[in-house]
C-alpha cells in the first residue's frame, strides 16, 4: 500500500470556507441535541425532591466510568407529530451501546422527563432498530424502564409495531441474549409486558408497579377498587406474584442492582484489536474541510480516507478501471476494512468494479465501508447502451446479499438508486451514521423542481393553457421543499440513519463499530426453543 498524498491545501480560504460551512452544520445538530436536555433541565428540581435520578443521571451511573458510549438515534422523532418546539428529539428514549460491569450492551433509559417518555411513532421505530441492533450484535439489553407509553394522538401507528416490539422481546430471550430491565415507575398495561418479558427484572419499593390496568381503569372496567401497591406494587410483585426478581430501595441501588446482574453474564469470548497500529498522517480535524461547502465542487474521497484510515494507507482497487467509484483495502484501528466510495456518479464499469470487489471482500470475511457521496447511477444514452442497469443490478445484488458487516456514513449526498447501491437504509447496514452536511432524497432539490416544471409544461401544452408564472412557483416550490425535506436532520429524524455524527468523530466510531462487529461474530448464545417464562 502507498500512503496517500494529500493535494488538500489547508491554508487556502476555500478550506477555511468549508471549515466554517462544516461547523455551522454541526452546531445546527449539536442545537437540535441539546433541546430535549434542556426540557430535562428545566424540570430538575421537581423530580429531584421525589429522589428521582433525572434520565441522564440514570444512565451515568449505570455505565463504566470513562468508557465510550454510542448514543443512537438521537434526533429521532425530531420536529415531527407533536413535537413542535424540538425537545421531543429522541422519541422519549436515550438509547446507545455502552460498556456495563465491562460488558458491552445496548441500553435504553426512557425519557421521562420530557413529554412523560411518551412514545411517538418514530419512538416506537426506534424502538424496534435497537431491537435489531441488539439481535444483529449479541448484545445483552438493559432497560431503565420510566415511560408514559404509547402517545394516544398517534396510537393507531404504534399498536401493531408495538406488538412486534414484544416479539422481538420473546425472539432475544430465545436466541440467549439477556434482557434487564429495572422498573422506575409504573409499567401499566401493555407496558408491562416489556418487564414481564424481560429475564431480569428489577423493581424499586414504594415507586415500582406494573399493572395489566391500574386503579382508575380497573374501577372503570370492574367496579374493584385497589390500592396501588396492593394490586401492582413492587413488593407484591417480588413477594407474591414473582414477577420482579430483585427489590431495590431507590434509583440509586437498583441500577447497581443491574450492574450486578450483568457482571453475573459471560463474557464474549473475542480477543481485544491489537494496538500496534499506525494513527493517520493527517490531522482528523481536517475532515472539517474536505469536503466542499458547495456540493456541486468535486473532491476526491481518498482525502477523507487519508484521515481515517492507520497510516493514511488504501490498497486501491482497480483505480484506472473507473475513477468515479473508488474501491480499496485498508486498516481502521488495526482491522481490515474494505472501503467504497464516490468520486462522481456509478457508471457501469463503476458498478461492476463495485459488485467484483464486494464479492472478494465477502470471501476474506473483510467488512466494507461505504462512504456515501453521489448523484446516482450515470444516466444518458451512451451508458444506457452499455448495460448501466444490468450492471447496477450487479452491485445491488452483491451489496444486498454481502453478509459481513457493513458500515454506512453519508458524507454528502446520497441521491436515488445511488443511495441502494452504497447500502443505504434500505438494503439494511449493520450501522450508518451521516455527516451534518449530508442530504439524502430520490434526486437533487434542483433537479426534482425542474422534473416537475417540465412534466406540467407539457400538460400545460397539450391543453393549450401555457402558464410560465405557474411554472416558475411549482419549479421554486418543489425545489424548496426537496431541499428542505432532504437535510442531515430531516433525514435523521426519519431515522434514515443511525445519528447525525460530527466528521472528526468517524475515525473513532468506525473502531469501535468494528470491534462490536467482531465481537459478535465470536459470541454464541445459549439458545433455546423459547423465551424465559415466569412460573
Amino acid at each position: 500500500m502507498q500512503p496517500i498524498n494529500s493535494q488538500l491545501n489547508t491554508d487556502d480560504c476555500t478550506f477555511e470556507n468549508n471549515c466554517a460551512a462544516m461547523l455551522e452544520a454541526i452546531a445546527r445538530f449539536r442545537d437540535a441535541e441539546q433541546l430535549p436536555l434542556a426540557a430535562e433541565q428545566a424540570k430538575a428540581e421537581r423530580y429531584r425532591q421525589r429522589g428521582w435520578l433525572l434520565p441522564r443521571e440514570r444512565l451515568n451511573r449505570l455505565l463504566d466510568p470513562g468508557a465510550p458510549f454510542v448514543e443512537l438515534c438521537a434526533l429521532a422523532g425530531q420536529r415531527l407529530y407533536d413535537d413542535s418546539d424540538g425537545t421531543g428529539a429522541g422519541g422519549g428514549a436515550i438509547c446507545g451501546i455502552g460498556v456495563i460491569s465491562g460488558q458491552r450492551c445496548m441500553v435504553r433509559v426512557d425519557n421521562y422527563a420530557v413529554k412523560g417518555g411518551t412514545i411517538s411513532p418514530a419512538g416506537m421505530e426506534k424502538a424496534l432498530r435497537m431491537q435489531q441492533i441488539a439481535l444483529e450484535n449479541h448484545l445483552p439489553t438493559v432497560t431503565l424502564a420510566q415511560s408514559g407509553g404509547a402517545n394516544l394522538l398517534y396510537a393507531t401507528e404504534t399498536f401493531a409495531p408495538g406488538g412486534r416490539g414484544f416479539a422481538n422481546q420473546a425472539r432475544l430471550s430465545a436466541a440467549g441474549i439477556p434482557q434487564i430491565t429495572v422498573v422506575h415507575g409504573s409499567a401499566t398495561a401493555g407496558g408491562a409486558y416489556q418487564p414481564g418479558l424481560s429475564d431480569y427484572v428489577v423493581m424499586i419499593r414504594g415507586q415500582s408497579g406494573m399493572y395489566l390496568a391500574g386503579p382508575p381503569l380497573l374501577k372503570a372496567a370492574t367496579g374493584e377498587i385497589a390500592e396501588e401497591e396492593s394490586l401492582g406494587g413492587a413488593e407484591m410483585h417480588c413477594h407474591q406474584a414473582g414477577s420482579g426478581d430483585y427489590l431495590a430501595e431507590d434509583d440509586a441501588d437498583a441500577i447497581r442492582v443491574a450492574r450486578e446482574i450483568v457482571a453475573t453474564l459471560p463474557r464474549p469470548g473475542a480477543e481485544p484489536f491489537e494496538h500496534n497500529w499506525c494513527e493517520p498522517r493527517y490531522p482528523i480535524e481536517e475532515l472539517l474541510g474536505v469536503v466542499p461547502a458547495d456540493a456541486k465542487t468535486p473532491y476526491d474521497v481518498r482525502e477523507i480516507i487519508a484521515r481515517i484510515a492507520d497510516d493514511s494507507a488504501l490498497l486501491d482497487f482497480k483505480p484506472d478501471f473507473d475513477r468515479q467509484t473508488v474501491c480499496g483495502h485498508a486498516r481502521i484501528e488495526g482491522a481490515p476494512i474494505g472501503i467504497l466510495g464516490n468520486n462522481g456518479p456509478i457508471t457501469p464499469e463503476g458498478a461492476n468494479k463495485a459488485a467484483q470487489f464486494i464479492q472478494l471482500c465477502q470471501q476474506s470475511g473483510t467488512p466494507l465501508l461505504f462512504l456515501h457521496n453521489t448523484t446516482g447511477f450515470m444516466v444518458g444514452t451512451h451508458v444506457e447502451q452499455r448495460g448501466i442497469i444490468k450492471h447496477g443490478a450487479k452491485m445491488i445484488q452483491a451489496v444486498a446479499n454481502a453478509s459481513v458487516p457493513k458500515f454506512s456514513i453519508v458524507v454528502g449526498g446520497s441521491y436515488g438508486a445511488g443511495n441502494y447501491a452504497m447500502c443505504g437504509r434500505g438494503f439494511d447496514p449493520r450501522f450508518i451514521f451521516a455527516w451534518p452536511n449530508s442530504r439524502t432524497a430520490v434526486m437533487g432539490a434542483a433537479q426534482a423542481g425542474r422534473v416537475m416544471r417540465i412534466v406540467t409544461e407539457q400538460k400545460m401544452r397539450r391543453s393549450g393553457q401555457l402558464d410560465d408564472d405557474a411554472l416558475d412557483k411549482l419549479e421554486t416550490d418543489t425545489a424548496a421543499f426537496m431541499q428542505g425535506s432532504s437535510s442531515a436532520l430531516a433525514c435523521s429524524a426519519r431515522l434514515w440513519d443511525d445519528g447525525i455524527i460530527d466528521p472528526r468523530d468517524t475515525r473513532k466510531l468506525l473502531g469501535l463499530l468494528l470491534q462490536i462487529c467482531r465481537t459478535a461474530e465470536r459470541t454464541h448464545p445459549h439458545k433455546t426453543t423459547f423465551g424465559v417464562a415466569r412460573f
